[in-house]
């Protein structure tokens, strides 16, 4: 199972979210993570659909979970 998918899993396990694949990148870019250039992103620039403030730690605690972040 991918990193995404894995960090989606447990947001949903132990908090009963759904969480966007494109939040997952906009906060591993925010912690300065790389990632991949999406083929279907429509500006290198802004994202259309950031990640929302209550979702970030969310998603970060799933990152520290499966040592992503320390």
């Amino acid at each position: 199972m991918g990193i995404y998918e894995s960090i989606k899993r447990i947001v949903k396990e132990l908090h009963g979210r759904h969480v966007e694949t494109c939040w997952i990148a906009h906060v591993k870019e925010l912690n300065g993570l790389p990632v991949r250039e999406a083929p279907n992103r429509a500006s290198q620039c802004e994202r259309k659909k950031p990640c929302p403030e209550w979702a970030r730690p969310l998603i970060e605690d799933a990152m520290r979970r499966l040592g992503v972040l320390p």
